[in-house]
């Protein structure tokens, strides 16, 4: 099992030092990889319903939120060996071709370390703040991963799509992994397709297990009905780290180091092989960092 975890670049005490220290020391405690979120500006008011909550309220409305791409270029500088993850960027608020060389220029600079977690996002007013079209945003966000894909692999790349179109172009320097592995996330048909089609892995959230592993499921099924292996992908969950136990507990891995071991088996059982834990703690992000080691040092050894 690979753990992964939220980097505190969200909330009123985020910036610099609290960054660089915090992603320092989960590279230090053997931490596959660190993961950002992607809003840019919310709007004050939206009747966007968040998919993960059980009212459809956004916990984060109120919080500052660093650039989820600037957030991770920094992290690159500051750490050797630490995967960089999105938990998820979403395509619809980006044009795709200076996303795709953000994104390469991101795996150039950290020595090929980009996990490419996307999403097609579920707040509409954002993205007309954005100045970006909503509909089909689904049809679009797979224009993107293909415009990703000729950009980052063709020596004069062009693209004709229905969404999305431009001539022959010089698109150098190219990103270091090939191919850049790809995290799809959602809990619809259209991402379960999505995956199969263009992913490395299926990334959930904040879900039951009983869920996940039924959408787990559907994503092998996509991959069948495409002649694709499913075992070419893998699960990864994405659940709060909770010892409080100040959340859901189908959202947590929380409670005793005892609990904790077991709802990991449980997750391991529906065939993840990576969770990303999001630190819930009192104290801030000095809190949240305590979380986590607490829980590299005691328990992250008895998971096998």
């Amino acid at each position: 099992m690979e753990f992964g975890v939220h980097l505190p670049h969200l909330g009123h005490n985020t910036g610099r030092e609290p960054l660089i220290k915090f992603a320092q020391e989960a590279e230090r405690l053997g931490i596959h990889s660190g993961w950002v979120s992607d809003h840019v500006c919310l709007p004050a008011e939206f009747n966007s319903k968040y998919p993960y909550s059980d009212d459809g309220s956004f916990p984060g409305s109120e919080l500052a939120w660093l650039d989820a791409i600037g957030t991770l270029l920094f992290i690159a500088g500051c750490t050797e060996n630490l995967r960089l993850g999105f938990t998820v960027l979403i395509l619809p608020y980006r044009p795709p071709v200076v996303t795709a060389k953000q994104l390469a220029t991101l795996d150039i600079l950290s020595n090929g370390r980009l996990i490419l977690g996307v999403g097609v996002g579920w707040n509409r007013e954002e993205a007309e703040v954005l100045g970006m079209p909503w509909d089909n945003r689904g049809a679009r966000s797979d224009e993107q991963l293909q415009i990703f894909n000729t950009l980052f692999t063709e020596d004069e790349p062009s693209f004709e799509g229905t969404y999305y179109s431009f001539p022959k172009v010089d698109f150098e320097p190219k990103p270091i992994q090939k191919p850049v592995p790809i995290w799809v996330g959602g809990h619809s048909r259209a991402a379960f397709r999505r995956t199969a089609q263009y992913g490395h892995a299926f990334h959930a959230a904040f879900q039951p297990l009983d869920v996940v592993a039924d959408e787990w499921s559907k994503v092998k099924a996509e991959c069948e009905s495409i002649g694709r292996d499913p075992k070419e992908l893998e699960l990864s969950l994405r659940v709060f780290l909770d010892p409080a136990e100040k959340m859901e507990s189908y959202k947590s891995v929380g409670g005793s180091e005892s609990q904790m071991v077991e709802t990991i088996g449980k997750i391991q059982e529906i065939g993840a092989s990576h969770i990303l834990l999001d630190p819930v703690a009192s104290g801030g992000i000095h809190g949240r960092l305590e979380a986590l080691q607490n829980f590299m040092t005691n328990v992250a050894p008895q998971v096998h």
